[in-house]
């Protein structure tokens, strides 16, 4: 159990049924009155963020959420494969489980995949991966203006921003959080 005194950024915890994760906390002691916790909570299923204000006395069953690393081996259209690399078992999962977390994700790479009391509700790609850009505008010599973009379409279908440099071809470092172009490979 853990007070709603102790959270932390970072802390998992359950709430009516629900999982959730503390995003930012702050400890209010007003001058009357008693004290008490604000938060920014982000649901850990469902991926939506709310504030929600404690009594710093509360009591939530803490959550461990289990990550293990898994093997995107490749989907059929409506089910996407990965594998334990460790036993080799292999567990196909619905994209609503976990949206558009493949998206910078190319086949055979590893993912984390998160799960809660045995049940899988998310897959986590690395932070950083570096894919080839498979179709956009050509670059011209030259082309060094601050903060120009393009759109570029990455070898797993993705969308990116690209500065007007980049060419067909050309391998960049792609943030899979935010989806930014962060440089060339």
């Amino acid at each position: 159990m853990i007070s709603a005194g102790e959270f932390r950024n970072g802390v998992t915890f359950e709430d009516n049924g629900q999982l959730f994760q503390v995003i930012e906390f702050q400890h209010v002691k007003p001058g009357k009155g008693a004290a008490f916790v604000r938060t920014k909570v982000r649901n850990v299923i469902s991926g939506a963020t709310i504030e929600k204000t404690f009594n710093p006395n509360e009591k939530f069953k803490k959550a461990f959420i289990e990550r293990k690393d898994m093997q995107y081996l490749y989907n059929d259209g409506e089910l996407y494969y990965f594998m334990d690399e460790e036993t080799y078992e292999q567990m196909p999962l619905n994209k609503e489980q976990f949206g558009n977390a493949l998206e910078f994700v190319k086949e055979t790479e590893v993912v984390q995949m998160l799960s809660y009391n045995n049940k899988v509700f998310g897959v986590e790609p690395p932070n950083f991966v570096v894919l080839e850009v498979t179709q956009t505008d050509p670059g011209f010599k030259g082309d060094t203006a601050q903060g120009a973009t393009k759109m570029a379409i990455l070898e797993t279908g993705a969308e990116v921003k690209v500065p007007l440099f980049i060419n067909i071809g050309d391998k960049i470092r792609i943030d899979t959080r935010s989806g930014e172009y962060m440089e060339r490979a």
